[in-house]
């Protein structure tokens, strides 16, 4: 095995959502020396900045892990499809683009949970720190950041009729879902710019690389961190076949993800006793807390079928409907060339006993049975629902000791009473929505699951049989305090009984966020780079 060669202050694996903000930072005084360690290519493909390209990035192997899921119970034995970004600027390269927050009540929850520091009041700083809003600065948005926020290039008809249906139903129209309390119906805000996706790499990564003390280092696998006692001293990747190891002077700082960071843990033999030994891992540091606590929003894609309207499905299925999409486009960066996969989102209340929103509907303009299949034929819209707190959770274990074989997932949807009925209520909601006045005009018709599909267990049932992820898993490296035997960093996001090393990627959220999770990534490697570099000083200082 050849020996650390090479010695920086920081290495970062992971040049995804994080890693991009983490480059950005912990290189703009010119101080530290940062290697970006990164297992995917660079962001070339046409398809990462077409808005709509997200159908072609997704489940390919240029740009995706290309992950499943154990089969999932609930869903009828059924293995999913889990992407998740191998490419510079990791799932902001292939996600929705969707801007959103979460609630207050999420981060304060989460400082309520032992971690000081985390509240609403404490990370709004950081969401406006790196934001660019379209309308400009106020009490709750920032302006001239690098995180590009603009509004949807392109409407519905049958999407208004939607908006209309729910504010009928109780669900307000709103046009801001990030001012804490995201309650309502309105049109998403997305991260593009001009029509264009605007990714973590495009924003902060591009311009960091014009730094001299950053080494970005592309399809390189990390193996394993490199330990001395109890402190990480350095990492070992692989790239073109070779091995090689560097040393950090500082940190090694791990922001490969929720299913990545947990993964490499155990294959350093950092994580549960009883798993590690399991494979023949030598345990070097009990965590029992890693790769547990795996949270992930489940979307239930229920679909109708609609007359009157305009929709995605015909537009697809006409060959003069193609070339208008695409002139559009061409000519106007707008249209559905531009569209996120999800245009219209509300954010409801299952039941009275919520005080606020459990709920998020992502309503598309389109239906398909399962993603990678065409478009149905006929006009119809997908009013998916999911619920943003599941009490379900999963977990992220070693199938091999071979860092090229993927982990086991295991999401464990729906396995909780409480998870079960918040969908039967989803489904109950989307069906008093369908049947408002505002939509009579498009007569729609109930095509999956299908209206004799009433009782609760049936509902639930149904639920699961068109239920899919929607990308968001978390909490596999959960923050809390040390006598929380359950998590696996502290709130300055430093690995329990470690020195050098911290954890900055969804894997921390201990308690998943009210909302898509892209932009609290963003928003969590803005407030690690602070502590980071606080923490630079100070042992600068007293060096000194």
């Amino acid at each position: 095995m050849p020996a650390a060669t090479e010695t920086f202050d920081y290495i970062i694996v992971g040049a995804g959502t994080a890693g991009c903000v983490l480059a950005n930072r912990l290189t703009a005084d010119g101080r530290h020396r940062v290697l970006l360690l990164e297992a995917g290519g660079r962001d070339s493909w046409i398809w990462i900045h077409v808005p709509i390209g997200y159908l072609y990035t997704q489940n390919h192997p240029r740009t995706d892990w290309c992950f499943r899921t154990e089969p999932e119970p609930a869903l009828g034995g059924r293995s999913l499809a889990y992407p998740r970004g191998r490419v510079i600027g990791g799932c902001s390269s292939i996600n929705g683009m969707i801007y959103m927050r979460g609630q207050a009540r999420d981060y304060d929850l989460w400082r309520q949970m032992g971690n000081p520091g985390w509240s609403w009041q404490e990370v709004l700083p950081y969401f406006r720190r790196s934001e660019d809003f379209f309308r400009g600065a106020d009490d709750w948005h920032g302006a001239g950041g690098e995180w590009r926020v603009e509004e949807s290039r392109v409407r519905w008809d049958i999407l208004d009729a939607f908006r209309e249906a729910a504010a009928e139903c109780g669900i307000p129209k709103v046009d801001d879902f990030n001012r804490g309390d995201n309650e309502g119906c309105g049109y998403f805000h997305v991260n593009q710019k001009r029509g264009v996706r605007w990714s973590a790499a495009k924003a902060f990564l591009r311009p960091a690389l014009e730094r001299r003390n950053l080494e970005l280092r592309l399809h390189c696998l990390t193996r394993r961190l490199l330990l001395a006692g109890r402190r990480i001293v350095g990492v070992e990747y692989e790239r073109g076949g070779e091995i090689q190891r560097v040393r950090a002077n500082i940190e090694v700082i791990l922001a490969a993800g929720a299913i990545n960071s947990p993964h490499l843990l155990q294959l350093s033999g950092i994580g549960p006793g009883r798993l590690l030994r399991e494979f023949g891992i030598e345990v070097r540091h009990e965590l029992a807390g890693v790769g547990e606590n795996l949270q992930d929003h489940l979307q239930i894609r229920p679909v109708w079928r609609v007359k009157n309207a305009r929709t995605l499905n015909e537009l697809s299925h006409s060959l003069l409907g193609r070339v208008g999409i695409g002139l559009e486009y061409l000519l106007f960066r707008s249209g559905p060339l531009s569209m996120a996969p999800s245009t219209l989102g509300a954010f409801a209340r299952s039941g009275p006993e919520f005080d606020t929103p459990n709920l998020e509907y992502h309503v598309q303009p389109l239906s398909l049975d399962r993603f990678g299949e065409p478009l149905h034929p006929f006009p119809a819209i997908t009013p998916s629902v999911c619920n943003l707190r599941p009490t379900s959770r999963g977990w992220v274990r070693l199938a091999s000791t071979d860092p090229h074989e993927p982990p086991r997932i295991r999401p464990n949807y729906l396995s909780t009473p409480e998870d079960r009925k918040v969908a039967a209520d989803a489904l109950r909601l989307t069906r008093r929505i369908m049947a408002a006045r505002a939509m009579a005009r498009f007569e729609p018709s109930e095509y999956r699951p299908g209206a004799e599909v009433q009782s609760e267990d049936e509902l639930a049932d149904a639920a699961g049989r068109i239920a899919t992820t929607i990308f968001h898993p978390v909490g596999t490296c959960r923050m809390g305090p040390a006598e929380d035997r359950g998590s696996v960093v502290d709130c300055r996001l430093k690995v329990h009984g470690l020195a050098g090393l911290r954890i900055v990627d969804a894997s921390v959220m201990p308690i998943i966020t009210s909302g898509n999770t892209c932009s609290p990534v963003i928003m969590i490697a803005e407030k690690a780079a602070d502590m980071i570099l606080e923490d630079a000083r100070m042992g600068a200082s007293a060096a000194a």
